[in-house]
């Protein structure tokens, strides 16, 4: 709003003393991270006071682990903050006009809708099962449904997959390699919808074709780019959109969910989100460059560098929401912030086209998921056929396995952070080694 705000008075020959710098999205960068920091730990504790007078605090079963007693009663629902750190300097910094930041906007406020909804219904049903005397893990009241919550996902990669393919703002750019006409690009890369044109910069014009059909990056391969539309017969080639809603769909889902189950020690979640972020971050810098994307030979997409605004505002609200959360936990983000991050990290990754690099970015996400498939399908599978079910793991998801080990809570969250560095760095190394 105050970019559009600027933006509108100087049209009209109206100007404030430091106006212009909203001009440059590297200030506007900078301003978004110091606002959500500031968001989240200077107004993150009344939020934490208001959740411990409303008494609205986390229910914790009883799993056998050590601390967990000491943390009843901690306020739960804090990735109200996390939220508010984010929207809050995107609403005032960014460029609302660009279709990438009302995407994310939405996916924000769309499963942040949906975490909060199924919080309230559990502290809701704690409330009622203390007032009749009943305990409450021991009754049915498990907050929203699970096929509501994949609905509400399923809808939001419908969404965001509609629009990533059919709207015409959404377009990637790839340079024409010297002595490679359109046509023959076109029939190399099995794209369709393109058109040649030139993008200058420094003086420098480079030739290129303007991709509509939707592309993504394939790491650690030497031709890194692979069309959607070659997973279709070429007589089905008109019903790509299909294969990529369903993709989309399949991507925010896992994402948001591996997000959730993360979250079940102090800092771990946010810790790792934030690294991720940065990650993004980076793509989102190369790829909205036309000129480190030409020296990368990596593909361009337009109107990309305005989304920097949100993701550093995304980074600085996880950090800034650290402040609380770190052990001891003075607060829970409860699946209002789980789920919201795990769709931002998830739309992110589809926006930039390195959704295929989601098991590396998102490596400890995605270990964390599968150790909860793993364990629940061995016991199924060991209880069938001998009678008794097995584990593979003392506990899950992988942390809680940690925790019995007796690794402390902060440990296993640190060490958790440094294979995400890890994993994070990996993915970005990809931009060139192929």
């Amino acid at each position: 709003m105050l970019y559009h705000l600027f933006e509108w008075l100087t049209q009209h020959g109206i100007k404030f003393p430091g106006s212009g710098l909203f001009q440059f999205i590297s200030f506007r960068i900078l301003l978004s991270v110091l606002l959500s920091l500031a968001i989240a730990t200077l107004f993150g504790k009344r939020i934490i006071n208001f959740l411990k007078r409303k008494q609205i605090g986390e229910s914790v079963r009883d799993l056998g682990l050590k601390g967990e007693k000491q943390k009843t009663g901690t306020p739960t629902m804090g990735g109200i903050i996390i939220i508010l750190a984010i929207l809050i300097p995107t609403l005032l910094l960014a460029n609302l006009e660009k279709v990438y930041v009302r995407l994310m906007l939405l996916s924000t406020i769309w499963l942040g809708v949906i975490g909060f909804i199924d919080d309230y219904l559990k502290i809701k049903a704690k409330r009622i099962a203390k007032e009749k005397g009943i305990d409450y893990h021991k009754t049915n009241a498990d907050g929203l449904a699970g096929w509501f919550k994949i609905f509400g996902q399923v809808m939001l990669g419908i969404i965001i997959g509609a629009t990533l393919y059919f709207n015409d703002n959404v377009v990637v750019k790839r340079e024409i390699v010297a002595g490679v006409g359109e046509k023959a690009w076109s029939k190399q890369r099995g794209e369709t919808k393109i058109k040649e044109d030139t993008v200058q910069a420094d003086g420098k014009i480079s030739r290129f074709v303007t991709v509509k059909t939707p592309i993504t990056t394939i790491p650690f391969v030497k031709t890194h780019e692979f069309n959607y539309a070659k997973l279709l017969p070429q007589s089905w080639e008109s019903y790509t959109y299909i294969v990529y809603i369903l993709i989309v769909i399949f991507i925010i889902t896992a994402v948001s969910n591996g997000t959730n189950i993360t979250d079940g020690v102090d800092g771990l979640a946010t810790g790792v989100s934030a690294i991720i972020g940065f990650g993004l971050g980076v793509f989102v810098f190369v790829s909205g460059d036309v000129r480190i994307a030409e020296y990368l030979n990596i593909m361009y997409i337009p109107n990309l560098s305005e989304l920097a605004i949100f993701i550093a505002a995304f980074v600085g609200a996880c950090v800034g929401f650290l402040w609380y959360n770190a052990y001891p936990a003075q607060v829970f983000m409860g699946d209002t912030g789980s789920l919201a991050l795990g769709g931002i990290i998830a739309s992110l990754a589809i926006i930039v086209r390195k959704e295929l690099l989601i098991p590396i970015f998102c490596f400890v996400f995605f270990v964390e998921l599968l150790s909860v498939m793993f364990q629940v399908s061995y016991f199924k599978y060991t209880k069938r056929k001998l009678g008794v079910g097995k584990r593979i793991f003392l506990m899950s998801p992988l942390h809680h396995h940690y925790q019995m080990l007796g690794y402390h809570e902060s440990k296993i969250a640190v060490r958790f952070w440094v294979i995400t560095i890890l994993s994070v760095v990996t993915a970005i190394v990809t931009l060139k080694l192929r």
